[in-house]
């Protein structure tokens, strides 16, 4: 192979998709400050415990281990920042109030769903520890829908659901936990035979209820607590996210319920939400609650937060014009120099062309021009 090639599902950031990462980076953390969370980065490299841990434990199977040669202990590259801003939380800062902390930060991934996937991400989250109410789920899917639409994107659609649905299932009906998995498997894919084989075999009287919930996604109006009045706490999981969806709505923001969308089950731990649009097979932000993560760390504490892939987002922004710059040619000119200099400290970008060499870049597009006259050096437009 090559040695210019990229391991598979790896690529290089060039200039001017680095340029645009830079600037959605800067504008994103710009608007999760002025929703007052902290701004955190943790080591990519960390004992492969810690990341794995508890309700990270899914984690293991799509992470990086390395040997640490200084301790002989095994170390993960970083899947996801969650579990590190938990840790944090949890045991460095060790607040009582509400902490709010956010990141924009690399993670790798062993292994990814599709061949057009990334295995490295750039993760802009945000998390809020420490209130189990309502209301920190109200911030955050706010707080998400207001990042998304600072940064561009429009015409999205909400997805919600609730881990809380499927634990009152097995909850009622203890039989099913001996299937858990394949309950799972077939509520994700909303397959009523495998669903009625499962029931028939571990629990019959749970029938109803996973049919129903296998039936319970579309629109606000298609899910309604009043169906689910044999199972109150499914009723009150629906009241719940009738709740975040009028939130949604009241921002122009289009809203599903999907009961059987049950990805990240053991790691969340009640409202779920992720973000859809055109031209993406897989969602694009997923966020929602996972209370007591950090208490392998020492203190568990309610949680709720989000994350995204920012080089995804930015593949499905319209692609960034050249930035417009100055041409200035080489030459040993005190008068230039100084010039240039001035040019620079106003904002502009000032490229030298080096002798003997055409300047090419795509990043810049030269519309101007140092030229000498008789009054000095003065720009001229190309």
């Amino acid at each position: 192979m090559p040695l210019w090639r990229l391991p598979d599902n790896l690529s290089d950031v060039l200039p001017t998709e680095a340029r645009q990462l830079e600037a959605l980076r800067h504008k994103a953390l710009d608007v999760l400050r002025t929703w007052g969370y902290e701004m955190v980065t943790p080591p990519l490299l960390e004992n492969l415990s810690a990341l794995t841990t508890g309700t990270a434990q899914d984690l293991d199977a799509v992470m990086f281990k390395v040997v640490d040669p200084l301790s002989g202990q095994l170390l993960g590259l970083r899947a996801d920042v969650t579990p590190q801003a938990a840790r944090i939380d949890a045991h460095l800062l060790n607040r009582l109030s509400p902490t709010r902390l956010c990141y924009c930060a690399p993670a790798l991934r062993s292994h990814v769903g599709d061949a057009f996937s990334q295995r490295e991400l750039l993760q802009l989250g945000a998390e809020l520890f420490g209130h189990a109410g309502l209301e920190a789920d109200v911030e955050v899917q706010d707080l998400s829908l207001q990042l998304l639409a600072t940064l561009g994107m429009k015409d999205f659609t909400l997805a919600l659901s609730h881990s809380g649905v499927l634990a009152a299932v097995f909850a009622t009906y203890p039989a099913l936990q001996t299937a858990q998995s394949a309950v799972l498997a077939a509520l994700r894919s909303k397959n009523r035979t495998d669903l009625t084989v499962l029931c028939q075999t571990h629990a019959p009287q749970a029938q109803d209820l996973l049919l129903a919930l296998a039936g319970a996604y579309g629109s606000v109006n298609d899910v309604q607590a009043s169906n689910f009045a044999a199972w109150p706490a499914v009723a009150a999981a629906i009241t719940t996210l009738h709740q975040l969806a009028a939130r949604a709505h009241a921002q122009g923001v289009a809203v599903m319920i999907d009961l059987a969308d049950l990805s990240g089950y053991g790691y969340h731990t009640g409202v779920q939400f992720a973000v859809y649009v055109n031209g993406l097979t897989t969602s694009l932000l997923r966020g929602g609650r996972y209370d007591a993560v950090g208490e392998v760390f020492g203190r568990a504490r309610a949680a709720t937060g989000f994350s995204l892939d920012l080089r995804t987002l930015a593949s499905l922004l319209p692609s960034r014009s050249a930035m417009p710059a100055v041409l200035a040619p080489w030459a040993d000119d005190a008068d230039l120099a100084a010039a240039i200099a001035q040019l620079r400290a106003e904002g502009h970008v000032v490229v030298r062309s080096l002798p003997g060499h055409a300047t090419e870049q795509d990043e810049f597009h030269c519309d101007r021009a140092l030229v000498k006259t008789t009054d000095g050096w003065q720009l001229k437009t190309l």
